[in-house]
């Protein structure tokens, strides 16, 4: 019997030989190489492309699984690194919803009053944003942290016509790229504002304000894991007329005052721990939400709810400030679409928790964590370096290197904290360790053991 697995001719091809002669022949063409005649021949490749015989689909897969096998996961992996991507549990009514082919297939709506399934599902998401952060206003969502955060400076910028931006050190150094990025095209100035103690230093903020700032952006919780002092923070803000911009992890939002109580005047965040498992790289979905005052300004889209011609209730993008929609001149930006089935999910997962349910699980982060932090604490090696308050990461300053640490701990299946030296060549061997509710008392009894 012949050996069929190297036959190019068992490939997934959609087109016959019949299929490709009659569109050469309805388009006037004797063949394919006709087809790039424009191209200069020393441009051309002059040989057949250096790649692999065609396989059987069956041998294809196994080669994709061995290279798959190859990767080291979280399903058998014990997991402490947070830094922005979170390992939390998400209920399985989440993938049930968003994997029904009317919701995976549909892409963003870009017609206004088009799919009204999806439209009303961002609706509710833009309402559960609201709620969750005690904004005004949402957005249909953004690409992730770091946009939401550019796309808030710039959107600052519009606002006041200002040009300074003040971010705290103590936000994702990402972000703070990203941001500095973001910015570079306009007549934008990015300043970083310092920390101590693991917060912002807010005793040096009134020193940095001026009449050309902008706005202010820190994060809450912080990079380190600290919770901010928002109310002094946003009252030097607003005293020379700054925007305040917050930066949240939407879980800690169950536990702490949402930053709408402290006066913020936008509101982005990382949605990833709202129903999303980690993924290598991806998806996650930017939050985005602000004060009604300053809706005219929001990158992106708005979905409302009216009536139609016969008094039902409906769904329309009320506010669509992008480029491609309206006159240049007057976009806010020209961000193209929204994370709409990440967004779906966060949407699902914040209704089946429910507000308690939402509560229960920060509370569960919050208190694993402090017992993750004291138990490391009392081991020889470790010390605290901070007193400040945290929800479910922290920072331990280790008398060995993090990466020796870390490199013993996953010789036993755990995944351990990030290297802060990386970022802060201050803070060489302190790691940062973060601890969700899926955290068992075991693991974390077994990784303060092991180290």
């Amino acid at each position: 019997m012949k050996d069929l697995s190297s036959r190019s001719k068992l490939s997934y091809l959609p087109l016959t030989d019949a299929d490709r002669a009659l569109m050469l022949k309805t388009i006037g063409v004797p063949d394919t190489d006709a087809l790039f005649e424009q191209i200069p021949k020393e441009a051309r490749l002059g040989r057949p492309p250096d790649l692999p015989a065609g396989m059987a689909e069956q041998d294809v897969v196994s080669i994709c699984e061995g290279i798959a096998a190859r990767n080291r996961h979280l399903a058998d992996l014990t997991c402490f690194l947070g830094a922005g991507a979170y390992d939390h549990y998400v209920p399985a009514v989440v993938e049930s919803i968003v994997s029904r082919s009317e919701f995976a297939t549909t892409y963003t709506p870009y017609q206004p009053e088009a799919s009204q399934g999806v439209l009303q599902s961002i609706y509710e998401y833009q309402s559960l944003i609201c709620a969750l952060t005690e904004m005004e206003v949402s957005n249909a969502s953004l690409y992730d942290a770091a946009t939401a955060i550019g796309e808030a400076a710039v959107m600052a910028y519009s606002v006041t016509g200002r040009s300074r931006v003040l971010v705290s050190k103590a936000v994702h150094p990402h972000y703070r790229q990203v941001l500095r990025t973001y910015v570079s095209g306009l007549d934008m100035q990015v300043e970083e504002i310092d920390y101590s103690e693991g917060v912002t230093s807010a005793g040096l903020l009134p020193a940095r304000l001026s009449e050309d700032a902008a706005c202010v952006i820190v994060q809450y919780p912080n990079f380190f894991g600290c919770v901010e002092p928002l109310a002094p923070l946003t009252e030097a803000a607003h005293s020379v007329g700054a925007l305040m911009i917050v930066c949240v992890d939407p879980i800690a939002l169950g536990l702490l005052t949402p930053p709408g109580a402290f006066g913020a005047d936008i509101v982005v965040g990382e949605g990833q721990a709202l129903g999303v498992n980690i993924g290598f790289g991806g998806p996650y979905l930017g939050l985005f939400a602000c004060r009604m005052e300053h809706v005219w300004h929001i990158p992106g889209r708005i979905v409302g709810a009216t009536v139609d011609a016969e008094g039902r209730r409906s769904y329309t993008l009320t506010l669509q400030t992008r480029e491609q929609h309206i006159r240049r001149e007057k976009a806010t930006s020209n961000i193209c679409t929204n994370q709409a089935l990440v967004a779906l999910a966060a949407t699902v997962y914040l209704s089946a928790l429910g507000k308690n349910g939402l509560s229960h699980v920060a509370e569960l982060c919050f208190q694993k964590a402090h017992y993750a932090r004291d138990a490391i604490a009392e081991r020889d090696g470790f010390s605290l370096p901070w007193p400040a308050p945290f929800f479910k990461e922290f920072v331990v300053k280790s008398e060995k290197p993090v990466s020796e640490i870390n490199r013993k701990l996953l010789d036993n299946g755990i995944i351990g904290g990030l290297d802060l030296g990386q970022y802060y060549p201050e803070l060489k061997n302190h790691v940062l360790i973060c601890v969700t509710e899926k955290r068992t008392k075991e693991e974390i009894d077994r990784m303060v053991e092991l180290l």
